[in-house]
């Protein structure tokens, strides 16, 4: 498996290295985030997102209270801080986008660790001094531009 490590010190560089890696995931790729609250993984996301579809940034927003933003039927954002376990996101059907030709990206994806499919890319993310961040990637597929 792979596992790559990158530090970003703004906003702006997380946002910058996810549109790189929005460009390069593919249809179906799973990609699951983790790390504590206020780590950057919308940010990262808002970055992803933008790579993958064109969306501006700023109609990127974590999904906390509805589990599900889906942006130009392409990227599937979801949040799962809320979702009380497995069972909850199979009663919603949250898993056929797994496979619905878009890229899943999820927050709190630990909530559903049975679900997730064998070669989803894993980014960890943690604070680095004041606006920096740590980020890890690992899995299965980590696109070339990650390496």
């Amino acid at each position: 498996m792979g596992r790559n490590r990158r530090v970003t010190l703004s906003a702006e560089e997380t946002l910058a290295w996810g549109v790189e890696l929005g460009k390069n995931f593919h249809p179906n790729q799973v990609v699951c985030f983790f790390g504590e609250l206020g780590a950057g993984k919308t940010t990262l996301i808002k970055g992803i997102a933008h790579g993958a579809t064109g969306i501006p940034f700023e109609q990127v927003c974590s999904p906390t209270f509805t589990y599900l933003h889906i942006y130009e039927e392409r990227l599937f954002h979801f949040d799962l801080y809320r979702l009380q376990g497995v069972d909850e996101f199979l009663s919603l059907g949250f898993e056929e986008y797994f496979f619905a030709g878009g890229i899943s990206c999820i927050e709190w994806s630990e909530r559903i660790a049975p679900l997730l499919p064998s070669d989803a890319i894993h980014i960890k993310l943690s604070h680095r001094e004041e606006h920096g961040r740590e980020i890890e990637i690992s899995g299965c597929e980590i696109p070339d531009y990650c390496r």
